[in-house]
């Protein structure tokens, strides 16, 4: 149902997760909820074609899916064990139902990213239940076999069971402590479809589109100013999807982006959003980093921007964040404000951490400064070690043609 463009389908595409969080809790448990939701929304394939769709259809499918829920649950003769569900009146739980249908969605998400989960189970996890992606479609965006994803999703919901996690929002002090979890979840998926790791494409749009989604749901039920720094970053990044790749498919850098291509109104929202954060959370590493997509944002062309900016967004977001990764980024800002040897000479001090040495990303911007400097040999060199360590096909095809064209310089 996921591309049906009926109206049912259209009610699926955009309530079917908010449905089965209620379901979640209502039933207590992922499966049983699951096959509820799907009942009902088969239940409705059914009777709304004939009665017309209901004034609140969301209300419908939480009440049949409760409906289908209980009676899977006699099917399966468990009524002992589910007794409260089972004998629970059905309009006081209607009620709780119309009360709490926002919060089910936080319930969700905080159960998906809880920390006893591994950060693969809780991006998985969040992929299938809260994205709605089928097994096989989490499988292909994480670059995993359907088996293996399945098995760890089944672990995941397996634990979340055994451990006795509980299905609820976290009480104020805890959730602000376990935001930053979850913010980690989203902006983990919005990477994976912004930059994909492997494959034959730059971006996946599907995966970028679902997390912003998801930092939008999760800003309207909890506006907190990381969230909204969060959001103004994956914004203003997503506003350039349609300008990195060509016709062909191959990688156009930011330098050479057509900016007419850029989504301006992506750009008018992430910076709303970053004026939110900036009021609350100026130094929050998402709001520093939203900052500096901001300052690409507003220059008309690459050589309009100012790199002093930049420069200075990313030594207070080192100091918020010792990374080498903002490290190497810094080197780039500074190689570009002031020269490729200023740029160089700070590579230089990365060279010996093991992380970066085997990143390709930092031999490519090594051997970028090589090349602005006219260093043509250890150009070569660099762009070299960065196409051995590449796994993208796109990428993998803009080293190669960096490299062939120093080929042709002397």
């Amino acid at each position: 149902m996921t591309n049906d463009t009926s109206p049912i389908g259209q009610i699926y595409q955009q309530h079917s997760r908010q449905v089965l969080a209620t379901l979640i809790r209502l039933l207590g448990d992922f499966e049983l909820a699951e096959e509820a939701l799907q009942e009902a929304f088969a239940a409705a394939v059914r009777q709304w074609p004939e009665d017309g769709i209901p004034d609140y259809p969301v209300a419908w499918l939480i009440r049949a899916g409760q409906r289908k829920g209980i009676d899977q649950i006699r099917r399966r003769q468990t009524v002992q064990h589910y007794a409260h569900l089972v004998t629970e009146d059905e309009e006081a739980s209607w009620a709780t139902v119309e009360q709490d249908i926002q919060d089910d969605q936080l319930r969700l998400l905080f159960t998906c990213c809880h920390p006893e989960l591994s950060l693969d189970a809780r991006v998985a996890l969040t992929l299938r239940e809260m994205c709605g992606l089928t097994t096989e479609q989490v499988a292909s965006a994480l670059l995993q076999k359907p088996v293996t994803l399945a098995q760890r999703i089944v672990r995941a919901k397996k634990k979340i069971r055994e451990a006795g996690i509980p299905y609820e929002v976290p009480e104020a002090r805890e959730r602000l402590a376990r935001l930053p979890g979850v913010l980690r979840v989203i902006y983990l998926v919005f990477n994976e479809g912004y930059s994909c790791s492997e494959g034959d494409s730059v971006v996946d749009i599907s995966l970028s589109t679902e997390a912003i989604r998801l930092a939008e749901v999760l800003a309207r039920l909890l506006p907190e100013g990381e969230v909204f720094g969060l959001l103004a970053l994956m914004r203003l990044q997503d506003s350039r999807r349609y300008a990195r790749q060509d016709r062909y498919g191959e990688l156009i850098t930011l330098e050479d982006q057509d900016r007419s291509l850029w989504d301006q109104d992506s750009i008018r929202q992430g910076l709303q959003w970053l004026e939110l954060a900036l009021a609350s959370t100026p130094a929050d590493p998402y709001t520093l980093q939203a900052s500096i997509a901001a300052v690409h944002a507003q220059a008309a062309h690459a050589d309009k921007t100012d790199w002093a900016r930049i420069v200075r967004l990313y030594e207070v977001l080192y100091q918020q964040q010792p990374s080498p990764i903002i490290a190497l980024n810094r080197a780039v800002a500074v190689a570009l404000r002031d020269s490729p040897d200023a740029g160089l000479r700070l590579l230089d001090e990365l060279a010996n951490i093991r992380e970066i040495r085997n990143y390709h990303l930092f031999h490519a911007a090594r051997a970028d400064l090589y090349r602005r400097a006219g260093n043509i040999q250890d150009a070569r060199t660099a762009y070299q070690r960065a196409l051995e360590l590449a796994t993208q096909g796109p990428e993998r095809r803009f080293l190669e043609r960096r490299l062939k064209a120093l080929a042709s310089t002397r």
